[in-house]
């Protein structure tokens, strides 16, 4: 649309003049090329090198530039950040903090693919951040903040000083509250290490996941065929019923019971019960006991504000740090971004909301390096994520939240299908299976601001969503 091309899968969006960049997810641009039309023929000049990706100009640190960014967290908000301001020309210091072991890398892989190797999913190399002069401080946790200081204290006893700070800390697994929870076989999964040793726990054994969220039911796929036995404990009656709707969340727990996941549904955990510290089985609610030798919990997640206690930054009921469409906190020269947030959603009224999504961390990143350059940019991402079921993808964009309708195209029966998500009279979100690319398209039509009505989404044409 316009002078850009939308990624019909991923949904990120390139300018196709210069091949930059401008909705994620992605780090990188597309090449250009050369074209000429002669004789009603298309001529296009490229490099011998098959280049199907182009990384941005950046700067990087100028010896006697005595500024320093501090960027809390080591995921996709703070990396897109600390290559925004490079982009930019930033010259000063940049430091991005992790507690991770690791340097960033893609987290949403850690459900799909347990057992991946940590240099498959790492997002830049040590070579590339030390090239642009990103510092990055490896298992370096924060434990509280000084704003009128200016200083980050670090659990180690060390101090740094920041003369503007990004707060990008993401969130934490829910830990479970009942008893037996401590066990040493009840994992959550946060971090590579946690995706290693539940692959290594449950190849061969028994399995029960606790949770029908997107990383529960990612990890029911994924262990179907290693594991000996899975069964899954959800409280609603379907998986997703309240994000996707009850006849989706049938569909994916239809697809994953022809795996031999079995499911307990309308119920919740009593009792973790086990010897020695380990687990052996799970006591349910309705008094079914469930043999375990493994317990992965996924029951939501808690933001990761607790070292902003004591601090004036201001965070909503849910501890979520509360931002202004600049990524602004009520703290001049204090930004955050990602799933800590609690920020104002553009194609919703500007309503404040806390999403998790990797695309969205990665534009707040982009809009609040932009705000701490001075160069005043506002946050329009429309957001849109995808969940991976058995090699079959979901895909979803907007904010459905309220919906009080769904109208199908295609078949759930038949796994092929899109959905319009109605709140009065306008489609507020969508959701497709095999259908390709309408999520694309719908997402882009909310980025212009235009609204969808439901009789467009009633209509037998769909001819305004211009699919191939």
């Amino acid at each position: 649309m316009g002078n850009r091309v939308r990624c019909p899968w991923h949904g990120a969006c390139f300018n196709t003049k210069t091949g930059d960049i401008e909705e994620f997810p992605g780090l990188d641009s597309l090449p250009t090329y050369k074209v000429k039309v002669e004789n009603g023929e298309v001529h296009v000049t490229r490099n011998k090198k098959n280049v199907t990706k182009r990384i941005k100009e950046m700067s990087c640190r100028v010896p006697g530039v005595c500024h320093t960014i501090l960027l809390i967290g080591g995921g996709p908000a703070s990396l897109q950040c600390a290559e925004t301001l490079r982009q930019n020309d930033y010259q000063g210091r940049i430091i991005m903090v992790t507690k991770d072991e690791q340097l960033p890398f893609d987290k949403t892989k850690l459900s799909k693919a347990m057992n991946i190797e940590i240099e498959k999913i790492l997002l830049r190399s040590s070579d590339f951040l030390k090239q642009h002069g990103i510092e990055v401080w490896t298992e370096k946790e924060v434990v509280a903040m000084d704003t009128e200081e200016n200083t980050v204290s670090f659990q180690d006893g060390t101090t740094q000083h920041y003369n503007q700070l990004l707060i990008a800390t993401g969130a934490r697994a829910r830990s479970m509250q009942c008893p037996g929870a401590e066990m040493e076989n009840v994992k959550l999964l946060q971090s590579y290490k946690d995706a290693a040793e539940i692959y290594q726990m449950s190849v061969g054994n028994r399995v029960v996941i606790i949770g029908t969220s997107f990383i529960g039911m990612e990890v029911a796929a994924f262990l179907a065929d290693k594991a000996a036995s899975v069964a899954v404990v959800g409280k609603s009656d379907v998986p997703y019923q309240f994000s996707l709707g009850p006849d989706i969340g049938k569909m994916t727990m239809q697809m994953l019971e022809e795996k031999n996941v079995r499911f307990y549904m309308n119920n919740g955990v009593a009792e973790i019960q086990g010897k020695y510290g380990k687990v052996k089985q799970v006591l349910l609610q309705n008094g079914d006991v469930l043999p375990a030798d493994v317990v992965i919990v996924g029951i939501g997640v808690i933001p990761n504000s607790d070292f902003l206690k004591g601090s004036m930054v201001e965070v909503d009921s849910r501890n979520a740090i509360i931002v202004d469409e600049f990524m602004r906190t009520n703290i001049p020269d204090v930004f955050a971004a990602g799933d800590v947030t609690s920020f104002p959603l553009s194609i919703h009224a500007d309503k404040r909301v806390n999403i998790g999504h990797w695309q969205l961390a990665q534009a707040h990143g982009r809009v609040a390096a932009l705000n701490i350059l001075k160069q005043q940019t506002k946050l329009h991402s429309v957001p849109y994520f995808w969940t991976v079921l058995l090699g079959k993808s979901i895909r979803y964009t907007g904010y459905g939240e309220g919906y009080t309708d769904i109208v199908f195209k295609g078949s759930v029966d038949e796994r092929k299908f899109l959905a319009f998500y109605i709140k009065g009279d306008e489609v507020i979100a969508a959701a497709s299976l095999n259908f390709d690319p309408a999520v694309s398209r719908v997402a882009e039509i909310m980025a212009t601001g235009k609204n969808i009505t439901k009789l467009e989404a009633e209509s037998e044409d769909l001819g305004w969503l211009q699919l191939p």
